[in-house]
């Protein structure tokens, strides 16, 4: 072991020296898009907590009443003696909030984008995969020892060249309806149309969507209904924790029977279904909450544009304030937290090397005061 540590010691050294060393801070969300943070008390603009239902009263009553009522733990894996009614019945909710036959519900969405592609790669060994540059490192890791056939970011005219150029077989499309870094959104309804004309199964990440976007908050696919797969986590605008995915019943049935990822995990706990039954009770009448959000975003883009500050292709609650290098993003990041405001800076390798920026993560609990602060802050700390 001390010979290991000595090279993981070298290691550190070396993440160092490109600004990229990440280190563990305790906080604690708080009302009103606040988080409390080494004593002090900061306008949170780094949380994915999008519509502030994290610290919802429905959320934490449930959570606490499930977990009364049906204990602290599941017991057991899905296929043993871990599936409970209630996990079904949720599992029906979330397939009828999608529009689809079935679903399927996993702990985290790391864990779920980790194991149903690899799943699906195994069924069908020669499929060819299809993936957006950006898409999320957990889909990397699911299509871990797959070769990917990677089209440009967003670039739907490079996915149908690179579909012409490999037609033979089976073929499996991955991307994300909202990008995580960017906040940019996929052309859902021409990625629906492209799967189906070359006879391609589509795998949509709807992480950052679901709760925030499209009818009722369903997801950006729920507007153009046609992929196979809608991939989505609670973690987010739910406010809770846990992953589903949702489809066709035999695409569950074989996840069931086949996905290492769900058969060999212990069943999500009553607490967690619980804050989810709460989650999804709400969500759908959250229309004010959500345009609320929407022009959070424009107003902020605004903002920073006017000063010569780029947001990337931003259309979303998630607004990149681009910086460039990793220490300057560090330095704006510190200065922020100075003036009562919390924006994480985000390095490589998250993202590309020569664009670290503010990943700003708006709320619907945030006021127009609140983003207009951030606005200030930015721009005059830039302008030094």
């Amino acid at each position: 072991m001390a010979a290991l540590d000595t090279h993981l010691a070298a290691a550190l050294e070396r993440i160092d020296a490109r600004h990229e060393r990440r280190r563990l801070s305790p906080a604690a969300l708080a009302p009103g898009g606040r988080l409390e943070r080494g004593g002090a008390t900061l306008i949170d603009f780094s949380s994915n907590d999008y519509l502030g239902l994290a610290r919802h009263p429905l959320l934490i009553e449930r959570a606490a009443a499930w977990a009364t009522r049906y204990g602290a733990g599941a017991g057991a894996s899905r296929l043993v003696t871990g599936t409970h009614e209630a996990h079904l019945a949720i599992e029906a909710k979330i397939a009828a909030l999608k529009g689809a036959e079935a679903a399927l519900l996993f702990p985290s969405g790391w864990h779920c984008n980790a194991a149903v592609p690899a799943a699906l790669l195994r069924a069908t060994p020669d499929v060819r995969l299809f993936t957006d540059r950006l898409i999320h490192a957990s889909l990397h890791a699911g299509a871990a020892g797959h070769r990917q056939i990677r089209f440009r970011h967003n670039d739907l005219d490079h996915l149908e060249e690179l579909l012409a150029a490999n037609a033979d077989g089976p073929k499996l499309i991955a991307t994300e309806s909202v990008f995580s870094m960017d906040g940019d959104r996929a052309d859902i309804a021409r990625l629906v149309a492209i799967a189906l004309a070359h006879d391609a199964f589509l795998y949509i990440d709807e992480a950052h969507a679901t709760g925030v976007l499209g009818p009722e908050g369903r997801g950006l696919s729920a507007a153009h209904p046609g992929a196979d797969l809608v991939m989505g986590t609670f973690s987010k605008a739910l406010g809770c924790f846990g992953a589903y995915v949702a489809g066709s019943r035999a695409l569950i049935y074989y996840l069931v029977n086949a996905c290492g990822g769900f058969i060999f995990s212990t069943a999500p706990p009553p607490a967690m279904l619980g804050a989810i039954d709460a989650a999804l009770e709400l969500v759908p009448g959250m229309d004010e909450e959500r345009a609320r959000l929407a022009l959070h975003g424009t107003h902020l883009r605004a903002r920073l544009n006017a000063a010569g500050i780029g947001t990337a292709d931003s259309a979303t609650q998630i607004v990149p304030a681009i910086v460039g290098e990793a220490e300057d993003a560090l330095a704006l990041a510190a200065a922020l937290a100075e003036d009562g405001l919390l924006a994480a800076a985000i390095r490589p390798p998250t993202v590309p090397a020569g664009t670290s920026r503010l990943r700003l993560a708006l709320r619907a609990t945030h006021s127009e005061g609140d983003i207009d602060r951030l606005a200030d802050a930015i721009v005059a700390r830039r302008a030094r």
